[in-house]
């Protein structure tokens, strides 16, 4: 069993197990993925009744919470853009051609210390493309993976189906990718895809000895190191090191603008210039070249400095909220402490009794304690995924931790 032979909708379902071992066949390198919950900014679907405009009106309504993704009025977002533009005096790029947007490609490479950037539509297209050019110039189509690597969990085995790669899980579920793990791997690589920090480990990094062994190793072997940066703008105060530093010794590293950054989507994939010449070619043939991308870039651009400005202070409340659920021995906190400005908590609880509590803190203490919850292989215990963000507001840590609390209560 692997999740290339399931259904996105089969897969999930089983996503229930912690670490169910003994559910894969012997001489399988992973392990199957815990629960997921609703990510940032959509309802959780599986555990809650609430009507999605009934949870949205209530989540709006509150003056904090401890997970991003309030709803936010399009009109007025896209008003706000409109009026960025008209004030730097940009024009209409052309399929993505324009100084604007050519300049901002060139402001992010630089910032992560590569070479030449490209601007692409969504993350998921930025790459299939890099490990399709990495597939093509080594003739090696396998890919090495965590086990809850976006490509396995979400994206409906488009690099197999669209590209012919092949996923080589190396590592298990508990822990990020190292260096022992491509030395260790049962056949050789071309390329190996290392997401950090690591989503469904609420965060996790590896230290910065463990990252740059990996960058050897792959370097040694010849095998092509792409990073999944989706969240890699709130590592930095981890590492303590530029974003430039992290990224060297990556060939190639996407990195998104809708998370953290709050932009209405996109990404960036940066590295080598001839890599991102044959990736510019890439994405025209994936679709990509979007006849106008300057709202999006706009979006970006206009929120990224300010977005990158404030995570130290997320990362810092997010020590401070971890601490003080943790102090209640009926909550466990992983990792403990984050080390990001995410993490996750685990409970005793049913997933969708958890979410008519939260919908009722929400209403009495205007507190949004969680987006969703899901089971874990353990009876009787959930699991949820928080992150701080603005939307915590001026609520103090121990006020958000008591209102989080209320979920242990009888009633």
């Amino acid at each position: 069993m692997s999740p290339r032979h399931l259904s996105r909708s089969e897969f999930l379902a089983l996503t229930g197990l912690l670490s169910g071992t003994t559910l894969w066949p012997r001489g399988t390198s992973a392990a199957m993925p815990p629960a997921t919950t609703a990510p940032a900014g959509k309802p959780a679907t599986v555990t809650s009744k609430s009507a999605p405009v009934s949870t949205a009106a209530l989540r709006r309504s509150c003056r904090a919470a401890l997970a991003p993704g309030a709803p936010v009025d399009p009109g007025a977002e896209l008003i706000r853009i409109g009026e960025w533009i008209q004030s730097k005096g940009l024009e209409q790029d052309f399929y993505g051609n324009s100084a604007f947007i050519e300049e901002f490609e060139a402001r992010v490479a630089k910032l992560l210390g590569a070479e030449d950037a490209c601007f692409m539509p969504t993350g998921t297209m930025g790459q299939l493309i890099a490990l399709r050019i990495y597939a093509d110039a080594s003739g090696n189509r396998s890919v090495g993976l965590h086990p809850s690597s976006h490509h396995v969990l979400h994206e409906n085995n488009s690099h197999e189906v669209l590209h012919g790669l092949r996923d080589v899980l190396i590592t298990p579920w508990n822990r990020p990718v190292l260096g022992s793990d491509v030395r260790g791997a049962r056949e050789p690589l071309g390329t190996v895809s290392v997401e950090l920090p690591v989503r469904w480990l609420g965060g996790q990094l590896p230290t910065w000895a463990q990252l740059e062994d990996l960058k050897r190793t792959c370097r040694s072997r010849g095998v092509k190191l792409h990073m999944d940066g989706a969240r890699l703008w709130e590592c930095q105060p981890y590492y303590q090191r530029s974003y430039a530093e992290i990224c060297r010794g990556f060939d190639s590293v996407y990195v998104s603008f809708y998370k953290t950054v709050g932009a209405l989507g996109g990404a960036v994939l940066a590295g080598k210039r001839d890599f991102i010449r044959s990736a510019r070619t890439w994405r025209h043939r994936h679709g990509g070249n979007v006849f106008q991308m300057l709202p999006y870039v706009a979006s970006a651009a206009m929120r990224l400095d300010d977005a990158l400005a404030r995570i130290p202070e997320h990362v810092r409340r997010a020590k401070l909220l971890a601490e003080a659920l943790a102090a209640d021995e009926r909550l466990t906190v992983l990792p403990r402490p984050p080390e990001t400005n995410m993490f996750r908590v685990y409970l005793r609880g049913d997933p969708t009794e958890l979410s008519v509590k939260r919908d009722r803190i929400a209403r009495e203490d205007r507190v949004w304690v969680a987006n969703g919850f899901g089971p874990t292989r353990v009876p009787g215990v959930s699991e949820t995924e928080l992150q701080v963000s603005d939307e915590l507001g001026d609520v103090s840590e121990e006020a958000a931790a008591q209102a989080f609390r209320k979920l242990l209560s009888a009633a």
